[in-house]
């Protein structure tokens, strides 16, 4: 019969292979780029989610600010364990999963409830359900990799291990409230962090700008068109699109869809 081993009755199997894609979504504290992830994850067959606060160093690492004499968890040289994300961003890409020892502690934060509307997620996942199986009659199982974080786009070597590069930009003012309303942040050691008084305006911000200055246009994170330094960066600003999250979603799931179609 066509479609078996010569003299067997044993149909012939395609071999699958898998294809890791990491999408890098990146923004500001509060800017809802993990609440964009976690949407996408539901969405997404055969899909994982990566925080970056989790590579944060231990508490006790974590630099004190020259000027301000605190703890400063945003500077990006020391925010981050760089090495520990490019080893597993690595592992990843290679195994099309997260490796078991890994720990998250994502869920001891505030989550936040920002729905998006059910004929949008659904749309969205029918569509991605019928390209994944299409891929994989064809031998290819792809694995979607969500990678959220306020310092996505500072690390070269993380940079280019992003196969999508998505940004979601928020007014100063509508981050400021939103942290201001928080109430505060769990370590990896599941401490409490909440900040001093003023410290969005002393150090988180600036870290941020700093962190961006070569991302955007004249070092202007709310308004600069983005440079070529981080290439196809795709910028969302939720205030300005219809709908809120539901439309960056609808927005994020086009330019996701958009990749898959270039692979």
């Amino acid at each position: 019969m066509p479609g078996e081993y010569p003299g067997t009755s044993i149909p012939q199997q395609t071999e699958v292979k898998t294809r890791v894609v990491i999408v890098g979504i990146g923004g500001a504290t509060c800017s809802g780029k993990t609440t964009l992830a976690k949407h996408l994850l539901r969405i997404l067959p055969n899909s994982l989610i990566i925080h970056q606060d989790d590579f944060a160093p231990p508490q006790e690492l974590i630099p004190i600010h020259p000027e301000y004499n605190v703890q400063d968890w945003d500077a990006p040289e020391g925010a981050i364990d760089w090495p520990r994300l490019e080893s597993f961003l690595r592992s990843v890409k290679a195994t099309g999963e997260i490796p078991p020892e890994h720990r998250s502690h994502d869920h001891l934060n505030e989550q936040r409830d920002v729905p998006v509307r059910s004929e949008t997620a659904q749309r969205w996942k029918a569509a991605f359900e019928a390209a994944a199986r299409a891929r994989e009659e064809k031998g290819e199982r792809i694995v979607w990799a969500l990678l959220d974080g306020f310092l996505l786009y500072w690390d070269k070597e993380v940079v280019d291990s992003l196969d999508v590069r998505i940004f979601l930009r928020v007014p100063y003012d509508v981050l400021k409230k939103r942290r201001h309303e928080r109430h505060g942040y769990h370590t990896a050691e599941g401490a409490l962090w909440r900040d001093p008084p003023n410290y969005f305006d002393q150090i988180v911000y600036p870290a941020y700008v700093r962190a961006h200055a070569g991302v955007f246009a004249g070092g202007d994170v709310e308004k600069g068109a983005p440079t070529d330094n981080v290439a196809d960066l795709v910028v969302l600003e939720p205030l300005a699109v219809e709908n809120g999250m539901d439309g960056i979603v609808d927005r994020a799931c086009e330019v996701l869809d958009g990749a898959l179609k270039r692979l």
